[in-house]
Parts: structure tokens; sequence; C-alpha cells
């Protein structure tokens, strides 16, 4: 199974809310690797790895369960590289 990588960043009301913690949650339902992090302008950073139909169904389910408080996302698709181990919360 070939696996890629995608870096999306959600803004609007995403710090300050359980979003980040949400997403771990999120997380634990679909084999993806990663983090997610708060970044210093007020979004809200994911990086995470897997078969592109398992990240399909994890940002699709993050967009539905958290769509009140995101006002916007973009996504970055690039190589998968064997840096992460398991999915994490970064400060």
């Amino acid at each position: 199974m070939e696996t890629e990588k995608r870096k999306v960043i959600f803004s609007g009301r995403v710090q300050g809310v359980g979003f980040r913690y949400t997403v771990s949650e999120i997380a634990r339902r679909f084999s993806v690797t990663g983090y997610v992090k708060n970044l210093v302008n007020g979004s809200v950073e994911l990086v995470c790895q897997g078969a592109a139909s398992e990240l399909d169904a994890f940002i699709e389910t993050i967009l539905l369960e958290r769509a009140r408080h995101i006002a916007h996302h973009s996504v970055e698709v690039s190589q998968a590289t064997d840096q992460y181990d398991d999915f994490t919360v970064r400060r």
C-alpha cells in the first residue's frame, strides 16, 4: 500500500476549544501517524501520513466534527517519510 504525507492548516476558532485533542482522538480511528500543533498565528497545523483513502477519511471526519470552528483549511500533499511512529499532540 502506497502512503503519502499531508500537511493541513486549519484556521478559524481552532485554538482554545480542544481542537488538537479532538483531532488526536479522531486519529485513533484511522491508520495514520503524525502530529497536530498550534501555530503562533492562531491556526492549527496537522501533519499526517498514511494511505490516501485513510487520510481522506481522517481529514473529512475532522472537517465534519469540528466544522463550527473551522473557517478555512488548506492541504499540501507530499511523499511520505518514515519519521512518525504514532500520532501525537505537540505544544
